[in-house]
């Protein structure tokens, strides 16, 4: 694996950016690939062609999951089935082959339940992973660990030498912060959710909310004792809050990164290892 390269890792995140408002063409008889996101607060869909670029990307915001398990299977399915159809028309090709990413430690059954919202909404899943290892490969870092923080969980994966060496999941996210949002101004869970995406009130939020991000960054802290990890890297659309990096970093003692968008990271993560499998399969 290559060394980590903080410029790589924004111009990949800004062609995804990108080609959610644009469309590259497909050259006849190039195979796509589909990575699937099936987020506690976004489901998201990123197309990459047979040279690792994002032609196309789609998204819409979704609680059909909880804590990372899927809790209303045909709102999934029919979400997904909604992305695949409007990246097809926009691309003019089907869509045939998906990986899809999980929290870490995931149970099968639940695996299989991803599997099965891709699979209805007709893609073959040709790869699984977990979403720390996904967003790594993205990254591309060697030494450290990676931290993806989305909508309902934290996972947490370790590299040493490229390998993982250690996994975690913890039920705490975005989610998390919203509710607190909630209560402090008494309103409803989808205002707070709604008021959180606002980079307007961003600086509001974090000041409400700088608690349980402390209590997230204990969390990586427990994790990581004994690894001696010397860099920690920010994922998930949660992290992308200011000073969200500067509050793991002062609760761990460890040196804290995060992307321009880390919310794309692991999408084009899971895409990434969609290649990697069609890859493997037709050598």
């Amino acid at each position: 694996m290559s060394e980590f390269d903080p410029e790589r890792v924004s111009l990949l995140i800004q062609q995804v950016e990108s080609s959610l408002s644009e469309t590259t063409p497909v050259n006849d008889g190039d195979e796509l690939v589909v990575g699937v996101d099936l987020g506690t607060a976004y489901i998201v869909l990123v197309v990459l062609n047979g040279q690792g670029e994002p032609v196309a990307t789609e998204m819409q915001f979704a609680q059909v999951l909880k804590d990372g398990l899927v809790v209303d299977y045909i709102g999934a399915l029919t979400i997904v089935r909604q992305l695949k159809e409007k990246l097809e028309a926009r691309l003019q090709v089907a869509l045939e082959h998906a990986a899809i990413a999980m929290p870490s430690n995931t149970p099968e059954s639940v695996c299989k339940t991803h599997r099965y919202v891709v699979e209805g909404a007709g893609m073959e899943v040709i790869n699984m992973l977990d979403e720390p290892t996904a967003a790594n490969r993205v990254l591309g870092i060697n030494n450290g660990a990676v931290v993806d923080i989305g909508g309902g969980t934290t996972g947490l994966s370790i590299f040493r030498n490229g390998e993982v060496i250690y996994t975690a999941d913890e039920a705490t996210g975005g989610t998390h912060l919203s509710l607190v949002l909630a209560g402090h101004y008494k309103t409803s869970f989808e205002e707070a959710e709604e008021r959180k995406k606002v980079s307007a009130n961003h600086r509001d939020v974090v000041s409400i909310v700088r608690p349980v991000i402390e209590k997230m960054g204990s969390i990586v802290h427990q994790h990581i004792q004994g690894y001696d990890v010397k860099n920690i890297y920010l994922v998930g659309g949660t992290t992308c809050l200011p000073e969200f990096e500067q509050i793991i970093a002062k609760q761990t003692g460890v040196n804290t990164w995060k992307p321009d968008n880390p919310f794309l990271v692991t999408p084009l993560g899971i895409a990434i290892s969609a290649l990697e499998a069609q890859t493997r399969t037709s050598l």
